[in-house]
C-alpha cells in the first residue's frame, strides 16, 4: 500500500509512463516480440532484432556480432529477423513509422529477404541491387554479406540512442523502457538538444567528406598543372594564331579557376566546380593540339570513364565490370586499345576505409567529384549497378545534383540525414510497394535489370 500511495503522488504524465512500463514488463514476452511497436523499441536501442519464433535463423552470438559491426561502422542500418508467417502488408512502412529513425531497414522473414531505406541514406536502385546480390543465401551468410556491402555504400550516422545498452536480441529491457519514459517527460528540451546534435553531426560529416575529396582533387589539379608545364607552346611562336592563343588562355584560366574553387570549397558539393573547370581546361588543350597539328577539331565528349585525368574520350567502348552487365563507356585512345587487346583499362582508384577501390565503388562522397567531370544525366547511366551509380540514379540527380552531402537521391526534402529522429515525417514512397501486392518483394522488384551489379 505504501508503494501505491507514493505512486499516486507523482505528476500525471510520469504516472502514465510508469504505468505503461509496468504493463509492458508484465506482458508475456511472446506477445511483445510479435508487434511492430515492440520490434521498433528494440531497434531504437540496438541495430539487430531477432524474434523468438525465428531464433533458429540467427543465433544470439551471430546477432551480437552483427550488431557490433553495425555500431562500429556508425551507420543507421536496422536488421530484423522474423518468422515465416509474419504479416507483410505495409511491414516496412509501419516499422519505419514506429521506429522513427532515418535509415536502411533489412528484414529476413523465414527464408525471404528484402530491404527498404530513406533515400537520404541509400536510394532505391542501390537497395534493390544489394538485396538481389544476397538472394538464396543462408540467414547468417545473407545478413552478413548484406551488412558488409550496405555499410560500404550507405550514408548517415548511427542514431544517438544506440550509445549504450545491449547489442541485438529480442528482449525489451526495463532500463530502456524507463529511459524512454524519462525522455518523454523531458519533452521539448530533449528534442531541441537532439536537433542541435544532429546538425553538428551533419556538419562534421560534410567536413570529413570534403577532406577525403581534397586529396583526390589536389592530385587532379597537380596532374593538370604538369600537363601545362609539359606543353611545348608559346603564344608568340611562329605559326601560332589567335585561335591557338585563345585555347591556351582558356586552359590557363581553367587551372587558376580550379585552384581558386578548391581553396574556397566548404562543402563536398563545391568540388563539382573544380573538376568541371579541369575538364574544360583539358578540352581546350585537346583543341589546341588539333589546331597545331592541322587535324579537325575534336567534338566535345565526356572524359575517359576509367580516369578523367586521361583527358577527353575519343570513342565509346564495351566494358563489362566484374560480376556486372556490359555497358558502353567513353574511353581515351589508350584505354580503347587496352580493351581491344583484352587487357584491363587503367582505372582511377581512391583510398577508402576498405582500401584502394575504383572511384565508382568508393561511396557517395565521390559523387560531386565525378559529377563535375561528367555532368548532367550521363553519369548515372554509366554507373548503373555500381555503388556510386546507386546514389545518382534518382530522378532529381540531373536537375538538382549535390544539394547536400548524402542527399543525392533527392526524395528526402525534410532535411533529415541518416540516423536522425524524424518520427513519421518521411517519404512513404521510399518504403512502399514495388509493383503492388504488398511491400515485401522478396527479390527487390526489377533489380535484375542491372545484371546483379558488381
Amino acid at each position: 500500500m505504501k508503494a501505491v500511495r507514493r505512486t499516486r503522488s507523482l505528476p500525471g504524465l510520469l504516472l502514465a509512463v510508469l504505468a505503461l512500463v509496468a504493463l509492458t514488463l508484465g506482458a508475456p514476452q511472446a506477445t511483445a516480440a510479435t508487434g511492430v511497436s515492440a520490434i521498433a523499441d528494440v531497434l531504437r536501442k540496438s541495430p539487430v532484432y531477432v524474434d523468438p519464433a525465428a531464433a533458429d535463423q540467427l543465433s544470439t552470438a551471430d546477432a551480437d556480432t552483427l550488431a557490433r559491426q553495425i555500431k562500429n561502422a556508425d551507420k543507421p542500418l536496422f536488421v530484423a529477423v522474423l518468422p515465416a508467417g509474419y504479416p507483410t502488408q505495409d511491414l516496412f512502412t509501419n516499422l519505419r513509422t514506429a521506429t522513427g529513425v532515418t535509415g536502411l531497414y533489412a528484414v529476413r522473414l523465414g527464408d525471404r529477404f528484402d530491404a527498404r531505406a530513406d533515400s537520404s541514406v541509400l536510394p532505391r536502385t542501390a537497395v534493390k541491387n544489394l538485396v538481389t546480390s544476397v538472394q538464396g543465401e543462408t540467414a547468417e551468410a545473407q545478413l552478413t554479406d548484406f551488412t558488409d556491402r550496405a555499410l560500404a555504400n550507405m550514408g548517415g550516422k548511427a542514431p544517438a540512442s544506440w550509445g549504450g545498452g545491449s547489442t541485438g536480441g529480442s528482449g525489451v529491457s526495463s532500463t530502456a523502457l524507463i529511459t524512454i519514459g524519462a525522455v518523454a517527460v523531458a519533452g521539448g528540451a530533449g528534442a531541441y538538444a537532439l536537433v542541435r546534435r544532429n546538425r553538428r553531426r551533419h556538419e562534421e560529416e560534410q567536413r570529413a567528406a570534403l577532406d577525403r575529396l581534397r586529396v583526390v582533387v589536389d592530385e587532379d589539379i597537380t596532374a593538370f598543372g604538369e600537363e601545362l608545364d609539359r606543353l611545348d607552346f608559346h603564344p608568340a611562336e611562329p605559326g601560332a594564331d589567335d585561335a591557338m592563343r585563345a585555347d591556351y588562355e582558356r586552359a590557363l584560366n581553367a587551372y587558376d579557376q580550379a585552384k581558386s574553387a578548391m581553396s574556397d570549397a566548404r562543402r563536398p558539393e563545391d568540388v563539382r566546380a573544380v573538376t568541371q573547370a579541369l575538364e574544360d581546361g583539358r578540352f581546350s588543350l585537346a583543341q589546341l593540339a588539333a589546331r597545331r597539328e592541322g587535324r579537325p577539331l575534336p567534338e566535345r565528349r565526356p572524359p575517359c570513364f576509367f580516369d578523367p585525368r586521361h583527358g577527353p574520350s575519343v570513342t565509346d567502348a564495351a566494358w563489362t565490370p566484374p560480376g556486372g552487365a556490359p555497358r558502353e563507356v567513353p574511353v581515351c585512345a589508350a584505354d580503347a586499345t587496352r580493351l581491344a587487346d583484352g587487357r584491363d583499362p587503367v582505372v582511377r582508384e581512391v583510398d577508402t576505409e576498405y582500401g584502394r577501390r575504383p572511384y565508382w565503388d568508393a561511396g557517395p562522397a565521390y559523387g560531386p567529384w565525378a559529377g563535375g567531370y561528367f555532368g548532367g544525366g550521363i553519369l548515372p547511366g554509366l554507373l548503373l549497378g555500381t555503388a556510386l551509380g546507386g546514389w545518382m540514379s534518382a530522378p532529381a540527380y540531373a536537375a538538382d545534383y549535390g544539394t547536400g552531402y548524402g542527399d543525392f537521391g533527392g526524395y528526402d526534402t525534410g532535411g533529415y540525414q541518416g540516423g536522425d529522429v524524424s518520427g513519421a515525417d518521411f517519404d512513404p514512397g521510399d518504403f512502399g510497394d514495388f509493383g503492388g501486392g504488398g511491400d515485401f518483394g522478396g527479390g527487390g522488384g526489377d533489380s535484375g535489370d542491372f545484371g546483379g551489379g558488381f
